[in-house]
């Protein structure tokens, strides 16, 4: 029997049979390209020195080998005044502390003879040329400063230059070659939870490594440029002055500190910005000191009560308490302006206020944004140097002529007594430079002004930003600001001789 097929059967045949082949052609191509890709991706992962992962986690042993060279020891020594004669301390025979107290009795030198003591740190080479960063509390009162490095080689290092206030010190060795050395990354430009390493000599151990991640940008301990780093990478004693890496090897911050109820880390270090460190470091190396920018205000945050007294859109900026004599008072700056913005960037608190005008150049005009009186201005200032300023002795302003208010009875209102100021006042308040002003005599306890914390004592100056000198004024005021319907009245305030906004509610009326 015979089978014939159809023409439309055979027509589909050799295209069957092509589309097959091709299929099979495509299918071994996408099969090596993906083994191509494959062996590229193992191979990227394999030189990829900081980044490179081990079951998830980064590997920081050739972060260790990239940049450890650049880490130092620090051992430093200074002589100090032996212990003075007398009666010493007495500790139980057997006690826990008998050993400790003998070694520190020992180590005082005979009859209060001077005696060389050492201190440890760390830090790290900044430039081929032998420049080193540490911590200012590391090298502070030292007479002699010895750097070993990671190869055991020791050299002994010249101070360049110190900034107590954000802790950082410049020192230098001469070296015949050049020696390792790392350089600054911005921290701005990491995030809370990014891996970090801390080297250093905690203990005095000598050359340590930690990690742990950010946990947290923008703390303060105690100073005007405080930007520190928060991290759980272990920080001890001897950490400080070291640097704080990201996973490039870049330095973003200097050990500085911990926060430990036992001496110990507890997974709570700082370690001072490098965005902050970089421009003093910058100074020291140029100058041998710092040069800061200074404004010549005193200021204060604004809060959303201060905020609606004004008719200011959002609680931001730093509101002027008092203009001395110096730039500030120069551009035209007034007492009651909020500073929305300084060259160009915008203001959230003083704290930035402060940081911002102190990385700004000495005797640079700059623009600044203020809101005064419901409406935006702009000033032109021209900065002095902050630490001139702090050198100098003290200015105030020029006093003006004292009212005759004694015999002006004092009154009550929002539940505060109040009296104009009279000369015997000001010299128990340490007002001699005040001019006008309402005493709060008492201050009901259960009131709004005891609860926003006013206290008797305090000096009223101005009232919704007009100056005041009698009840009549005070009442005057408080009257017209009911009338245009605000909640709350802003109180120009001096209490122990420093000015201070603060808001009052005059919602329930007098």
């Amino acid at each position: 029997m015979t089978f014939h097929r159809s023409p439309q059967h055979h027509r589909d045949e050799p295209r069957v049979a092509v589309e097959t082949r091709s299929r099979s052609v495509d299918a071994r191509l996408v099969l090596g390209a993906m083994l191509a890709m494959l062996m590229a991706l193992v191979m990227a992962l394999s030189t990829l020195p900081a980044r490179a992962q081990t079951n998830g986690l980064p590997n920081f042993a050739d972060l260790v080998d990239q940049v450890g060279d650049a880490v130092v020891n620090i051992t430093t020594s200074s002589v100090v005044a032996g212990r003075a004669g007398g009666p010493q301390p007495q500790v139980p025979e057997g006690s826990p502390l008998e050993d400790f107290f003998n070694e520190f009795l020992d180590n005082q030198g005979p009859n209060g003879a001077p005696r060389r003591s050492q201190a440890l740190g760390s830090g790290f080479v900044i430039s081929e040329d032998g420049y080193l960063v540490t911590n200012n509390h590391v090298i502070e009162g030292a007479d002699e400063i010895m750097i070993e490095f990671r190869n055991g080689r020791e050299l002994v290092a010249e101070l360049i230059g110190t900034d107590p206030t954000t802790d950082i010190a410049l020192l230098k060795v001469e070296s015949d070659e050049p020696l390792p050395f790392v350089e600054f990354g911005v921290s701005s430009d990491h995030r809370v939870g990014e891996w970090v390493m801390v080297m250093g000599n905690p203990l005095g151990q000598g050359f340590s490594v930690s990690v742990g991640v950010i946990s947290a940008f923008g703390r303060s301990l105690q100073g005007s440029y405080d930007d520190f780093i928060q991290t759980d990478a272990a920080i001890n004693q001897g950490n400080s002055g070291g640097p704080l890496f990201n996973l490039d090897g870049d330095v973003i911050g200097v050990n500085t500190a911990i926060l430990s109820p036992t001496g110990g880390s507890i997974g709570i270090g700082f370690a001072m910005s490098s965005d902050v460190v970089t421009n003093v470091v910058a100074q020291l190396r140029e100058f041998g000191e710092t040069r800061r920018g200074w404004l010549g205000v005193r200021i204060q945050d604004v809060d959303e009560a201060m905020a609606e007294a004004m008719g200011l859109e959002e609680a931001r900026g730093a509101m002027v308490t008092d203009v001395p004599t110096g730039p500030a008072l120069d551009a035209g700056v007034e007492v009651g302006d909020v500073i929305l913005s300084f060259d160009g960037e915008e203001i959230d608190d003083t704290r930035e206020l402060v940081r911002i005008v102190g990385d700004s150049t000495v005797g640079e005009t700059v623009r600044m944004l203020v809101f005064r009186e419901g409406a935006t201005e702009t000033l032109r200032v021209t900065l002095g140097r902050r630490e001139t300023a702090e050198a100098a002795s003290g200015t105030t302003l020029p006093n003006g002529n004292d009212p005759d208010s004694g015999v002006t009875p004092s009154s009550e209102i929002l539940g505060m007594t109040l009296a104009p100021l009279t000369d015997e006042m000001r010299q128990q308040l340490n007002a001699q430079n005040v001019t006008g002003g309402l005493v709060i005599e008492q201050i009901d306890p259960v009131s709004d002004a005891a609860e926003m914390g006013l206290r008797v004592g305090d000096i009223i100056t101005e009232v919704t930003q007009q100056p005041v000198s009698s009840f009549a004024d005070f009442e005057a005021l408080v009257q017209s600001a009911e009338e245009a319907g605000q909640e709350s009245i802003l109180l120009l305030i001096r209490r122990d001789g420093s000015p201070r906004f603060m808001a009052l509610s005059i919602a329930d009326g007098n």
